[in-house]
């Protein structure tokens, strides 16, 4: 397993450094992180149709915008981990392993 890609996975260590697994993707710790990356993307479709309800709204206040805004962003560092995570495989498989 020496010449496995290490996989960012979506939680820290407990003092806030990148986590990762090795593997071929089917272990347990592997297939955890498939769930969760799962839920935060769900939660993400969630809080943009929050976020456009709110908007189009046009009447909101600044407490609500801050809130939105702090979500948003937990959100989108959320997001943006599930897609570094997901490049570096791409890029890590061959040819043959990767999707068309």
């Amino acid at each position: 397993m020496t010449d496995a890609t290490p996989r960012l996975l979506p939680w820290s260590s407990p003092d806030g450094k990148p986590s990762y697994v090795l593997g071929d993707g089917t272990g347990m710790v592997s297939r955890l992180a498939d769930g969760i990356e799962e839920a935060q993307l769900l939660l993400a479709d969630g809080l943009v149709e929050d976020a456009r309800r709110l908007l189009d709204d046009r009447n909101w206040s600044a407490g609500e915008l801050h809130l939105l805004t702090v979500e948003l962003a937990e959100s989108l560092t959320e997001i943006r981990r599930i897609a570094t995570s997901r490049g570096a495989r791409l890029r890590a498989a061959t040819p043959a392993d990767r999707p068309a």
